[in-house]
């Protein structure tokens, strides 16, 4: 939803310093901490970090994809893929598929 509405605060520079202290701390916007603020009564200062098994699927996915990238200049420049390079291929696409199960299940 577009916000449309301003509304000023008025407050020291040490205060103003504070507020944008804490907003930065909370990983937010002045603007969004003081409107989280207001509406909730708190706002979630910690930091939202990805589980480390999605850090180390993203990682896998990465590898993957530099993988596939090769393969694909490969082929772009017209040569063929040899039966190895096709196992390879299909290998990665089941990682491929097994980590985006994974994902899925995951966030069930």
């Amino acid at each position: 939803m577009k916000r449309s509405e301003q509304l000023a605060v008025m407050c020291t520079l040490v205060e103003r310093d504070v507020i944008e202290h804490k907003a930065k701390t909370a990983n937010a916007s002045v603007s969004e901490f003081l409107r989280t603020l207001g509406l909730k009564g708190q706002v979630d200062t910690r930091k939202k970090v990805l589980p480390k098994e999605v850090l180390q699927g993203i990682a896998s996915l990465n590898h993957i994809a530099a993988n596939v990238n090769q393969i694909a200049k490969k082929r772009n420049s017209f040569d063929e893929l040899n039966a190895m390079e096709r196992a390879e291929l299909q290998w990665l696409v089941g990682q491929i598929k097994q980590f985006v199960n994974n994902f899925k299940n995951y966030f069930e």
